[in-house]
């Protein structure tokens, strides 16, 4: 039986904006965050791409007081709160204190994105013979969906307590058209945190007309705290063998090699900042595919270990897509002022963005990322967080 959002709100918030307040669980919150403007739409001034809209923040807390904050503008995940070897809370997501920040300065901070996440060269690609253009908005080619994706997007929420722990499920309907993508997409994305410290997220999708999709999320995590400097002495292990090259834009040649010999090869756990200046790119970082399967798998299968020698806490991602974007926050440039203003440096955080591989359309090798009538997208991600023995 659901309850009504107002019962569900059990636990007092005075402590709970510091990272070491512990609030009673489980229970879910929700709260203002501010109004987003209207995005307009060039072609119908009366339907705007996104009206003017109330932004809600949903606090998730679990039965060991640890939680997650998440916004209805593009699924945001504002803060992650999870214990240290010590038991003490720490926020490990990067974000802002307010709405302003993810309107104007964000680089996709913990959002959605879609309805193709990662790149499509030159904007391009053609299905079922039809060539379609949307946006280009990172040099020449698309990215995350163009220049109003799914991150710009306000979701519909409906919060409960589940038993495997508080959930918040958002959906989305993307027009048919909307930037430039066929067919009208119906998308709910669920997030369940979990009484083992597990965010999972679990995205679906239909369409009336045949499309392509391809949804992750966002997060920046610095398992030290957000506000902790770099990622380079985090340890990473990836169960990949496999990534795809690309050009100097980031669009993949088409090719899967493998990582052995390279400064990629994470198959054993390996300082991030180990090989990091061997990278040819500019900025110098990662950003790259890793492959480590060819097709979705039943269920989630683990990609990816994460572990921070100071505070102890580890991270393990599971999914059941077949790649996983590794990003070091190469853009970063201490310009940005974050949550408690702290400055994220460059190398602030790492990125692990499951996903199909990038620019999918347009490379007849990699797995298809067509979704049509009848049928329905389904992928799941777990990120677990637990402490180092």
């Amino acid at each position: 039986m659901r309850l009504p959002l107002s019962l569900l709100v059990v636990f007092a918030m005075t402590t709970l904006a510091t990272a070491q307040s512990k609030p009673a669980g489980p229970a879910v919150k929700d709260e203002p965050f501010g109004t987003a403007p209207e995005i307009p739409n060039p072609a119908d001034k009366a339907k705007p791409i996104r009206p003017e809209s109330k932004i809600t923040a949903y606090t998730l807390v679990n039965k060991s007081g640890a939680w997650v904050k998440i916004l209805t503008l593009g699924g945001i995940i504002a803060e992650l709160h999870v214990p240290d070897r010590d038991g003490k809370l720490g926020d490990v997501v990067l974000g802002f204190d307010s709405i302003d920040g993810y309107l104007k300065d964000s680089p996709y901070f913990g959002c959605i994105t879609g309805r193709v996440a990662n790149r499509i060269a030159n904007g391009k690609f053609t299905l079922d013979g039809k060539e379609y253009a949307v946006p280009v908005n990172n040099g020449k080619n698309s990215l995350h969906g163009g220049t109003a994706g799914f991150d710009k997007m306000v979701w519909k929420a409906d919060a409960s307590l589940s038993a495997h722990g508080p959930t918040l499920k958002l959906t989305y309907t993307s027009p048919d058209g909307s930037q430039g993508y066929p067919g009208e997409l119906s998308c709910v994305v669920q997030y369940t945190w979990t009484d083992a410290n597990e965010l999972r997220i679990d995205y679906s999708a239909t369409t009336n007309k045949a499309t392509v999709v391809n949804l992750t999320n966002h997060s920046y995590f610095n398992l030290g705290g957000h506000a902790s400097g770099t990622v380079l002495d985090h340890e990473l292990t990836l169960a990949a063998d496999k990534y795809t090259p690309t050009d100097d834009s980031l669009i993949p040649i088409g090719k899967i090699e493998p990582v052995a010999g390279t400064p990629l090869d994470f198959t054993k756990p390996a300082k991030i900042g180990a090989r990091i200046k061997q990278i040819k790119a500019d900025p110098v970082g990662y950003d790259h595919n890793f492959v480590h399967g060819d097709k979705n798998t039943a269920e989630p299968k683990l990609c990816a270990t994460v572990t921070e020698p100071k505070s102890g806490r580890v991270m393990e991602v599971r999914t059941t897509e077949p790649g996983v974007q590794l990003y070091t926050g190469n853009f970063l440039d201490g310009k940005v002022k974050g949550k408690g203003g702290a400055v994220y440096p460059q190398y602030g955080a790492i990125c692990l963005e499951t996903q199909h591989f990038p620019d999918s359309p347009n490379q007849p090798t990699f797995p298809s990322i067509t979704l049509k009538p009848g049928d329905e997208y389904r992928t799941t991600t777990i990120y677990k967080f637990g402490t180092a023995k």
